[in-house]
């Protein structure tokens, strides 16, 4: 028996260390945020010194912080298993995975490359078609963290797609879509929500549960969920141009990740998405109270307000 103590120790040891390599996070005394290799290298965690549990959603693989991008026609491809609650549905590749298929929970995508510093998140993705239970997109996905300069508790994220569709393709030529910059999930605690008007300021939004979301057009592109103890969390994206969506999901206020119920934001842009797009845009996450939030919000409008998306088209599209 002796004899297999250490063998247990290590085994133990070692499934804790693979368990720790998948999620990576890095923190800076106020906020910390976190990516996970085995859930498309999306946030899953987003957590403050005042609110130390995580406040993302990651019941399956199409809550989380994530990419999700759309192009070409809707088609109806159940023969060959596409979901039926999502058809006809477009070319839509989203970082964390494809839906479930008979009750399970989905598909998570496939990480290339997964690393950090001090400072910085770095993932490569190949996405999942999000219709479809396990169908690579044709199209590769970068996201970069780090914390925005000079301002405690906020995270800046890059992000990018390269799609790589065949010109030939069913979804056929170039659309100009809504695109999803990006798509937030938060636990459903954080139910009161709020755009920002500027200058501490703001406007309170109501939305029964969906989907379908409500919409509504934050005038200083940023919206903010907040939970009981006024603890709130802000999406800030300069380059969104069209009405945000946004709401709740399920009952109850639970405060678990990993549930059903769960609060929604998306900022939108629209885009002109063809077989070969490459498309960026820069977003930030702000974390704390009303007052910090708002602070940090009129400092980041200074600054990023004119900020707009890079977009560029190889070839013909």
């Amino acid at each position: 028996m002796r004899t297999c103590i250490p063998i247990v120790f290590l085994c133990i040891h070692s499934v804790a260390a693979i368990y720790a390599a998948d999620l990576l996070t890095i923190d800076d005394g106020v906020v910390r945020v976190g990516i996970d290799r085995e859930k498309g290298g999306a946030i899953t965690w987003l957590s403050s010194h005042e609110y130390p549990s995580n406040i993302v959603n990651v019941a399956d693989p199409g809550r989380l912080i994530q990419q999700s991008y759309y192009a070409g026609r809707r088609l109806n491809r159940v023969t060959e298993g596409q979901h039926k609650a999502w058809s006809p549905w477009s070319w839509n590749p989203i970082q964390g995975g494809g839906v479930g298929q008979g009750g399970d929970s989905g598909t998570w995508s496939r990480v290339t490359q997964f690393r950090k510093t001090e400072s910085s998140l770095y993932s490569e993705t190949i996405p999942k078609l999000w219709d479809m239970a396990d169908e690579e997109a044709d199209a590769v996905m970068r996201q970069w963290s780090t914390f925005e300069p000079d301002m405690a508790g906020v995270v800046a994220v890059t992000c990018e797609l390269q799609a790589m569709r065949d010109k030939e393709d069913r979804w056929g030529g170039p659309t100009k879509n809504p695109q999803e910059t990006p798509a937030c999930y938060f636990t459903r605690n954080f139910d009161d929500v709020r755009s920002y008007l500027g200058e501490g300021r703001w406007r309170k939004e109501a939305q029964p549960t969906g989907p379908p979301w409500g919409k509504t057009m934050p005038p200083r592109k940023a919206m903010a969920m907040f939970e009981a103890s006024g603890q709130g969390v802000a999406v800030f994206s300069p380059t969104a141009t069209q009405s945000w969506n946004f709401g709740p999901h399920g009952s109850g206020l639970s405060d678990q990740p990993d549930v059903g119920p769960c609060m929604h934001v998306a900022p939108i842009d629209r885009v002109l998405m063809g077989h070969q797009t490459t498309y960026r845009f820069r977003y930030w996450l702000v974390i704390g109270d009303e007052t910090d939030i708002a602070k940090r919000l009129d400092m980041l409008w200074g600054k990023y307000s004119q900020e707009q998306s890079q977009v560029t088209h190889k070839n013909s599209q």
